[in-house]
């Protein structure tokens, strides 16, 4: 129980500086896992928020969180984002060269 809530604070700090980096970059130079990491930061902040108002509530949300179904879910949806995000950036190369090559006539 201890260690399960330590974790949680350590995922909080360091979800807590990965959200400014992940807003501070530009649309074309983000990278798989920032994308991946505002569902987690946004998770971080509300898990924050409740355990302000109540303890006892954070404590279900975080046993809710830790449930089998909710991480098999959570993986499922990391695991399709990271495909969708792999092709957009093969689309976006391809939009790249074709503006390169047609457009430009490099």
């Amino acid at each position: 129980m201890l260690q399960s809530r330590a974790l949680v604070i350590a995922l909080i700090l360091l979800l807590s500086t990965t959200l400014p980096e992940v807003q501070s970059k530009s649309l074309f130079e983000r990278e798989r896992r920032d994308w991946l990491a505002i569902p987690e930061a946004i998770a971080s902040y509300f898990y924050e928020a409740v355990n302000k108002v109540s303890p006892k509530i954070s404590q279900f949300v975080l046993d809710t969180v830790q449930s089998p179904t909710v991480t098999a879910a959570r993986q499922r949806i990391a695991k399709e984002a990271t495909k969708i995000s792999i092709m957009f950036e093969n689309l976006f190369e391809k939009v790249k060269i074709l503006w390169y090559t047609r457009i430009l006539g490099y």
